[in-house]
This record gives structure tokens, C-alpha cells and sequence, in this order.
């Protein structure tokens, strides 16, 4: 769109409240032109990990349409893990304003990846040639999928026996399939910002931490959507005395966020004259991301924390209790350490079951699968030795 004979809306630079970033007053023969190309909306507000696992997405689109300009509209949590984004040309953090901001533009593609109510329903408001996720059906009112290729996806929500038993597709593959691509290995995309990589040092040297140190992340926390997602306080005092005991060279760090500084507290109290570190609950997500980013390698269910593990590629051993392992794709990076019950997976939100699908989960499972997978961490000599795959 021309508006004058200087200046040009069809720029991607270009926001018509404000001089463009170059502070040019024409357009005319502008170096820094850059036109607009296929305009993409994508949804994802929630959970934080989930974000994170969609932005292999952005690979996929930017080589398929790479004359583009993609928006992506999430929750403030997850924001900070989106912002800086080389592949994100605009972000939105979900609110009333952004949303009839939203309405009032059109899109070449919509994309939603939530089935809440909020994204859904924006979804299927909004004006564009093509739709692909979840939006919600005009006549039912219940949530629907926007195109062929999202039905799988849609599928898998309705029906448990596809999900818990015959699914084999990882997420990246699902989201993938849905806007009409093929997942080919596209890794999570988190930038961190050297004042945050700085923090986190800064951090851990008062901890009496020197870079290069060994360190062995457990993180001892989870969403609470469903029960079982983390481990209960025996199981992390059996690891954390297993790993002190057998590498005693290596340094534990306790993470998690404020519900888990309690226990966290006391896992550091009770092995106080070891290498024990409580790293508290107080940090922004970027800079806990920062932290998990200086492991070796990281214990954790399935958690934002397991997904900031396999994008910023430390080897993580992931235990699996009520949630589905089949999704989660670990680049040749990860192991998964999944419960034997029967029952399980189920995503119940509550479970009255003694044992649980947690408590079959033994400390020498995790310990066994966590020392295995130390000779993959980056500059251990071990990985060279025994032909580990190097980072690409």
C-alpha cells in the first residue's frame, strides 16, 4: 500500500504512529525497504514450555514463505522467552488491547495452538486466507479444528487411547503437519541476552561456583495442571545422595521456583557439608534459563525447565510420570525415565493412588540414565571418547 508518494506501509519497519527506526522522512529508494511478504499470526499463549517446544515452527515457516512477517501473540510468562527472537518480527503479550488490535488487521495465515477459550475464539474471529490449529465451531460453541491437516492434533484431545498409546508423533511433528510443513530436526530457538548469561555467572560465583565447574542441575518443581508431574521429596534426597556420593566431583544445583523453596531449602540443609546449592526461586525466567544453561546436564520432569534444557542443548534425563513421553523430542540430547504403572499416562489433575506412577520411579533409574547421558555434555572429555554426538 502506497499512501504517498513518500511513504510506504508495505515496510516492515514502517508503524505510521512514529518515524521508522532508520528516522527517514521518504521511503523513496529507501535501502532499508523490506516488504511485508505473507503475514503470519501465531498463537501460543501457554504453558511456558509449550511456547518454548513451538518455536521450531518458525524454521519451517521462514523457509517455506521466506518473505514474511510473522506475529506471534503469547502470555506474559512465556514473553521473555520469546523476546529477542530473531525469527519473530513482532510480539504481543495477550491482553483486551492486543486482541482488538488483532481484529483489526488481516492475515495470510492464523495459526493457534491453544484450546482455550480466549485463543480459540480470537482465532476464529479474525480475518484471514487461511486458518490452521484450533479455533471454535460457530454452532456447538466447542473447540474445533480450522483445517484438514490440524485434525490429527485435534484428535489427539478427544480421544486418550491415540494420545496414550498409539501416538508416536512428537509435538514439533504435530504442529508441523498442521500448517501443511514437514518437521525435519528444527530446534527450539532461545536467545539469551549476554547481560542475563552475565547475571547467572555473577550468580553462581557467589555460590563459589567457577565456570567450567561440573554441575548437575535438579529441578524439583512442576506445573500443578495434573498430578504427579514431579517427584516427591524421597526420591530427590536418594539422587542428590547418589550423585554426591559417586561424583563427588560435581556440584548440584536445586532449582525450581517460589512453591518449590521450601523444599528446597531443606534438601540444602540436609546435605549442608556437601556440594549442594540452593539456587532459590527469585530469578526471572531468562536468567533461571541462563542457570539451567551452565548445567552439565539437568533432572527434571516434564517441565519448562526440561524444555529451556533442550534448547539451549544440555543433556537432560526427564521423568515421566502422569504426562505423555512420546511427544517430546530430545535432539539425540535427552533420555526419558518413564514410570511402569499400568495407569498411566492420564493427566487426572488429581490421584488418590498409593503407589503412584511417580513413587515406581526409583533414584538408581534416574542415576543410571543421568550418568550416562554426562558424556554428552559439551567439553567433557568422555563424549569424544566414546564418539558422542558434537553440537552441530
Amino acid at each position: 500500500m502506497v499512501i504517498s508518494s513518500r511513504l510506504r506501509a508495505d515496510c516492515r519497519f514502517f508503524r505510521g504512529d512514529r518515524p521508522c527506526v532508520f528516522k527517514l522522512s521518504s521511503c523513496r529508494r529507501c535501502r532499508h525497504f523490506s516488504p511485508l511478504g505473507r503475514r503470519i499470526l501465531i498463537i501460543k499463549l501457554s504453558a511456558t514450555g509449550d511456547v518454548l517446544r513451538t518455536t521450531p515452527l518458525l524454521f519451517g515457516l521462514k523457509k517455506k514463505y521466506p518473505l514474511s512477517h510473522i506475529t506471534w501473540l503469547t502470555d506474559y510468562p512465556a514473553f521473555y522467552l520469546l523476546k529477542g527472537n530473531p525469527l519473530i518480527d513482532r510480539l504481543l503479550c495477550y491482553n483486551g488491547e492486543t486482541a482488538d488490535y488483532l481484529r483489526s488487521r488481516e492475515f495470510d495465515l492464523v495459526a493457534c495452538f491453544d484450546k482455550e477459550e480466549r485463543a480459540t475464539a480470537l482465532a476464529s474471529s479474525l480475518r484471514a486466507r487461511a486458518k490452521a490449529g484450533f479455533g471454535i465451531d460457530r454452532h456447538s460453541g466447542a473447540v474445533c479444528a480450522l483445517n484438514r491437516a490440524s485434525r490429527y492434533a485435534f484428535l489427539l484431545g478427544v480421544c486418550d487411547d491415540l494420545k496414550f498409546r498409539s501416538n508416536r508423533k512428537t509435538y514439533q511433528e504435530i504442529i508441523f503437519e498442521s500448517v501443511g510443513l514437514k518437521y525435519r530436526g528444527e530446534r527450539y530457538i532461545l536467545p539469551l541476552t549476554s547481560e542475563e548469561k552475565e547475571r547467572a555467572g555473577e550468580f553462581l560465583s557467589g555460590l563459589g561456583i567457577k565456570r567450567g565447574d561440573p554441575l548437575i542441575g535438579v529441578n524439583t518443581g512442576a506445573g500443578d495442571a495434573f498430578a504427579h508431574k514431579a517427584w516427591d521429596e524421597r526420591g530427590f534426597v536418594s539422587l542428590v545422595e547418589m550423585i554426591s556420593g559417586r561424583m563427588p566431583e560435581s556440584s548440584i544445583l536445586l532449582l525450581g521456583g517460589r512453591k518449590e523453596a521450601g523444599l528446597n531449602a531443606r534438601l540444602a540443609l540436609k546435605f549442608s557439608g556437601g556440594k549442594v546449592y540452593d539456587c532459590g526461586g527469585y530469578h526471572s525466567l531468562p536468567r533461571f534459563a541462563a542457570i539451567i544453561g551452565r548445567c552439565s546436564a539437568l533432572v527434571s520432569g516434564d517441565t519448562t525447565a526440561m524444555h529451556i534444557a533442550i534448547a539451549l542443548r544440555v543433556p537432560v534425563a526427564a521423568v515421566f510420570g502422569s504426562t505423555c513421553e512420546n511427544e517430546i523430542d530430545f535432539y539425540g540430547r535427552g533420555a526419558k525415565v518413564v514410570s511402569s504403572l499400568d495407569c498411566r499416562p492420564c493427566y487426572r489433575k488429581e490421584c488418590g493412588k498409593t503407589p503412584n506412577c511417580m513413587d515406581s520411579i526409583s533414584a538408581g533409574e534416574v542415576f543410571s540414565v543421568l550418568s550416562a547421558l554426562l558424556i554428552l555434555s559439551p567439553g567433557n572429555p568422555r563424549a569424544l571418547a566414546r564418539g558422542a554426538p558434537q553440537e552441530q
